[in-house]
């Protein structure tokens, strides 16, 4: 089976910015191939973008290219290739984009998120199940964490699909493929907030937000959101933040153990991708207690930590991909903790975009104006 998809292409990363003048997205059309054995072929409705889109066009990331961009979003099942009995044709569903095998040692212990194979087809552009499906001009484009999801029509391994059966809209229920169960699994599988808790999220982006209400439905009894940018900090505070810090204007180490007594959190998560901000976290986190890496970075950043601060204070530095999920198991449960009205997404959401607007959102998005801005298909 082959068709034509309307897709947003990078063909040159790290060019100078603005984006909406230098381009480097553009909307192409292009060949999809497949579905083959083991795949699912979907019409995305709709999709998120976010930073870890940004780091790619900006070179922080550095895959294959060209690659068709995206990795968050949900969409329908229009047809299902030889083997594949978890979804079919009709269904909606939700993309994972940590791609997995299911037979390597870490999927066989309950860690998808890690798979040896499918962490190299990301890194490759590549599906896990062998491969890419995009053509231009008979030459391959390659596939962005194996979803691509900025793209009328993707085909994605069937382990990758995710079934739901909550009535969610699309645009929603898009956020549940990357900033949704990477900030509630960081809380829950990865730091394992305990009730009464103090918390300290540094940046209060999409990812950060979501930190915010995952604090809030663990029991943490402090939540402190750090951000430089007033507006986040009150979105962070409508979602269930106590404290909120400036650190445009405060030290946000100091400030972060003035909250708490002196002594710091007892979970420190950081949600930028800036090294120097990743020590802050540390430094801000309590003897004992522990700090969460979640942002993305270059393979060639360092973070200098003191190391008697880990050995003499017993403090635990954990990185945390996609929230350590088993995405067939949590998204459905992250969904009715949604239907529940348990998690917000309003103060998250704060635009529409069509496909051909994706340089001018990565703009608003560098710029720390939006949090998540949605791409509706259709």
């Amino acid at each position: 089976m082959t068709l034509r998809t309307r897709a947003a292409v990078v063909e040159k990363a790290g060019l100078p910015r603005p984006y909406s003048s230098s381009r480097p997205v553009t909307v192409r059309d292009l060949e999809l191939l497949g579905p083959l054995r083991n795949e699912v072929l979907i019409r995305v409705e709709a999709a998120g973008l976010c930073h870890s889109d940004l780091a790619l066009v900006e070179g922080v990331r550095r895959p294959p290219l060209p690659i068709v961009l995206g990795h968050e979003c949900a969409g329908s099942v229009v047809e299902v290739g030889e083997d594949v009995k978890s979804v079919r044709k009709g269904d909606r569903v939700v993309l994972s984009f940590a791609q997995s095998c299911g037979e390597c040692v870490y999927c066989l212990s309950g860690r998808p998120t890690i798979c040896d194979p499918g962490r190299a087809a990301n890194y490759e552009g590549k599906l896990v199940t062998g491969g890419t499906r995009f053509r231009l001009d008979g030459k391959e484009v390659h596939h962005h964490l194996g979803v691509s999801a900025f793209s009328e029509h993707i085909v994605v391994p069937a382990s990758s699909a995710i079934p739901v059966v909550q009535d969610v809209p699309f645009e929603k229920l898009a956020l549940f493929g990357c900033a949704i169960p990477t900030a509630f699994g960081a809380v829950f599988n990865v730091a394992k907030v305990r009730l009464g808790s103090s918390v300290a999220i540094f940046g209060c982006g999409g990812l950060g937000l979501n930190l915010v209400q995952a604090a809030r439905i663990a029991g943490a009894s402090q939540i402190i959101s750090v951000d430089i940018r007033e507006d986040k900090l009150r979105k962070a505070e409508l979602l269930g933040a106590t404290d909120l810090v400036d650190a445009s204007k405060q030290d946000p180490v100091s400030e972060v153990k003035r909250l708490t007594a002196g002594r710091g959190a007892e979970y420190c998560f950081e949600a930028t991708g800036v090294t120097r901000v990743m020590l802050q976290a540390f430094m801000a986190t309590r003897k004992g207690g522990t700090t969460v890496i979640l942002g993305v970075t270059s393979a060639e950043d360092r973070v200098e930590l003191p190391t008697w601060l880990i050995m003499g204070e017993e403090r635990l530095v954990v990185g945390s991909y996609m929230g350590s999920i088993v995405p067939r198991r949590d998204i459905p449960l992250l969904l009715n903790l949604y239907a529940q009205g348990k998690i917000r997404l309003e103060e998250v959401i704060t635009g529409e975009l069509r496909l051909d607007e994706l340089n001018e959102g990565l703009d608003r998005l560098a710029d720390g104006v939006a949090v998540r801005q949605i791409v509706k298909m259709r």
